[in-house]
């Protein structure tokens, strides 16, 4: 173990989850000089979270190659996850400008491949103690802050305490939850199931995406050759899909544009999800206390952001305490710049997320570039962007854009008119 240095504390920093968020937040404070205790409540160094989209968006991939984790990525078999989407005016296929660079990316890894490997590399930092089956009972308090955790082990209770204690323990934080933080809920009025599948051949090797105004569904190729397919319907059909699971998800596949063959696929999972899963977010500081990942924020699985935003969170945070957290700077000051950021950087997107979870059809701006994105590879790429999370909801729908798009869907109806001999049509 990692010998305290510090009078009262037995680390700098205790973070409990040693999922993403948490392995990576462990990295790159411990290589800043932090030490750290990295706290995971199951025992099984190979666990993983099985319900995830298992894809890490293009905004991650600056915190992957900090982490140094793409070589062992792609030695793992993870798949550069570039996508096209099917919308009702067509597909929007993204490609890079013929003089210009390739499109941004990161990978679709399974989380059964992905977690084992970052918590390794974790384990593997200079000043990371793993602490596996150390499962938070509750927080040491001294002052109205918080300054440890009390956890159960499977030696018994014991007490860490720290500088920071770090929640990185999903969207039902144990910490979050002792610290008295709670959670914004909204509603989503979407139910998912996914599933995994082997030799399941998706045009060009790539991801697909479906929004079907209100349903959705997705594909994406992953390592070892497997696929993740899920579903995204309305939750007005959850009562007749739930009677025969098994036959609602595959017509719901089959139905598809440009369908995925499953009946000559090998699904080699069950079908799992959920028919609940309301969009949250809570206050990503107190006292002593910083939410990470899921346990700050989670957004609809349907726009696979999490394992991103996670990674990304757990950057932001060591970048903004990592000084302080080690005693040389202003911990209450370091925690106010982390969460000022958390927020500036994502709550346009979550806005925009939780307005979507309420199964509307596209809104006027969004028909307006969706439309031309599936007509011009320029808002295509645009498009891609945003969907990376590489810009946000007010880049993505820029006065410049709007009348790019505008430009794009008028041009597209007098060349419609032209062909069919008669006046434009007034929809995008």
């Amino acid at each position: 173990m990692t010998k305290p240095e510090s009078a009262g504390y037995d680390y700098d920093v205790v973070i409990s989850g040693a999922s993403l968020a948490g392995s990576a937040a462990a990295i790159l404070l411990a290589r800043r000089g932090v030490r750290v205790a990295l706290l995971e409540r199951r025992a099984d160094p190979e666990a993983y979270k099985a319900l995830c989209t298992h894809s890490i968006t293009a905004n991650a991939y600056p915190v992957l190659d900090e982490l140094g984790v793409i070589p062992a990525l792609e030695k793992a078999g993870a798949v550069r996850n570039e996508a096209r989407w099917y919308t009702r005016w067509g597909w929007i296929e993204p490609r890079a400008a013929p003089t210009g660079p390739e499109l941004p990316y990161a990978y679709n890894i399974r989380r059964s491949t992905l977690d084992p490997l970052l918590r390794s590399h974790a384990a593997e930092t200079p000043g990371v103690d793993l602490l596996l089956g150390h499962r938070v009972t509750g927080l040491v308090r001294e002052a109205g802050r918080t300054v440890g955790v009390r956890t159960a082990t499977p030696q018994g209770e014991r007490e860490i305490r720290a500088r920071l204690v770090v929640g990185a323990d999903g969207k039902d934080s144990a910490v979050a939850k002792f610290a008295g933080v709670p959670a914004r809920l909204y509603e989503n009025a979407r139910f998912g199931y996914l599933a995994h599948f082997r030799n399941l051949p998706l045009p060009g090797g790539i991801g697909h995406v479906w929004f079907l105004e209100p349903d959705m569904a997705y594909a994406f190729p992953n390592d070892d050759g497997v696929t993740v397919l899920a579903v995204l319907p309305d939750k007005k059909r959850l009562p007749a899909f739930r009677e025969d699971l098994e036959g609602s998800f595959s017509a719901f596949v089959r139905a598809l544009p440009e369908a995925p063959p499953i009946d000559s696929a090998e699904r080699i999972t069950k079908i799992t999800g959920a028919v609940n899963y309301p969009l949250h977010s809570r206050k990503p500081t107190a006292p002593g206390v910083a939410l990470i990942g899921d346990a700050a924020l989670t957004g609809d699985p349907l726009w696979g952001v999490g394992c991103g935003w996670a990674l990304q969170s757990a950057q932001w945070l060591a970048e903004a305490v990592a000084l302080a957290a080690s005693g040389r700077g202003d911990l209450d000051r370091s925690l106010v710049v982390y969460a000022r950021r958390h927020r500036r950087r994502l709550r346009g997107h979550q806005y925009l997320a939780a307005d979507f979870a309420t199964a509307r059809p596209f809104n006027p701006l969004e028909r307006l570039v969706y439309a031309a994105a599936a007509r011009d590879e320029s808002v295509a790429r645009h498009m891609y962007l945003f969907a990376s999370r590489l810009i946000g909801p007010l880049r993505f729908l820029n006065p410049v854009v709007l009348a790019k798009a505008s430009a794009v869907n008028i041009k597209h109806r007098r060349a419609a008119a032209v062909r069919l001999g008669g006046p434009p049509s007034p929809t995008p």
